[in-house]
């Protein structure tokens, strides 16, 4: 198996320090970080749904120059950047779809995956449109799905990413939480609701960043980024319900994927 580029990387930082400590005239080059084979994988908070600027090549993928790995490779100008999320995926469809790009010189791949397997648009939909008991059901629902199948889905998209990029640093991104209690809404579901979602998201990002763990790859928690910044507070980095775009609702805008998502891939890879 090869040094992965990132290794190379830090070592090679780290042998220049040595050197100039002992007043060695000159160290070795580093590898620049250009070096970088980048692959984005997931659904479509990957994708950048609710940020704008879509690509329009990517269809009802909905892949936008403002999401973070769009923004990630434009500060980082890697070597090659491939961009498969996509709106709508589940984990089925990243095995399907997704991995063509991965190979044995894939050094970073990024993804988040899981929320529509656990049924994340029907749980919004059925507590807007339905009774408090009725909502608080389908989230017990949505929990089940995490405790007895989306363990095993999630490994088996996770084991595929590893046979087809085994040097890769993999960073498996999680989902913030979406409302602030007790905020500014004035309106809407009730706090007891949101409160019930919250809990549902932490719910999903603890199994995730657990089978993430088992795979030896780094889960990357957005949760306290957008502290502040969730629906119901002055300065939201996540749309509420939008009757007249429907699908990005719930998720991040372009403020929540650059200064929510981005850096904290960044600090992760």
């Amino acid at each position: 198996m090869k040094m992965s580029r990132f290794a190379a990387f830090s070592s090679s930082l780290l042998l220049g320090a040595a050197l100039a400590l002992t007043g060695a005239a000159t160290a070795l080059a580093a590898p620049s970080v250009q070096a970088v084979d980048y692959v984005a994988l997931g659904d479509s908070y990957s994708s950048g749904v609710g940020a704008g600027s879509y690509d329009s090549a990517s269809g009802s993928c909905k892949r936008s120059t403002k999401s973070y790995p769009a923004l990630w490779a434009a500060a980082n100008s890697p070597a090659s950047f491939a961009f498969t999320a996509c709106s709508g995926a589940r984990t089925g469809d990243v095995k399907a779809n997704q991995l063509g790009p991965l190979n044995s010189s894939t050094d970073l791949v990024s993804i988040s995956i899981g929320g529509n397997d656990a049924g994340f648009a029907d749980v919004m939909l059925t507590c807007v449109l339905q009774s408090e008991t009725t909502c608080l059901n389908r989230i017990a629902t949505a929990r089940s799905f995490v405790d007895t199948t989306l363990p095993g889905n999630l490994d088996s998209v996770y084991s595929a990413i590893s046979a087809k990029a085994p040097s890769a640093r993999v960073v498996v991104l999680g989902y913030p939480r979406f409302y602030k209690i007790g905020g500014s809404c004035a309106a809407g579901l009730s706090d007891k609701v949101r409160s019930a979602i919250n809990s549902a998201s932490d719910y999903l990002n603890a199994a995730t960043a657990k089978r993430a763990a088992d795979h030896g790859f780094a889960f990357a928690d957005v949760a306290g980024q957008f502290t502040g910044h969730e629906i119901c507070s002055s300065s939201s980095w996540l749309h509420s319900v939008n009757w007249l775009n429907i699908g990005e609702s719930y998720h991040p805008t372009a403020a929540g994927q650059s200064g929510g998502y981005l850096p904290v891939l960044t600090s992760a890879a």
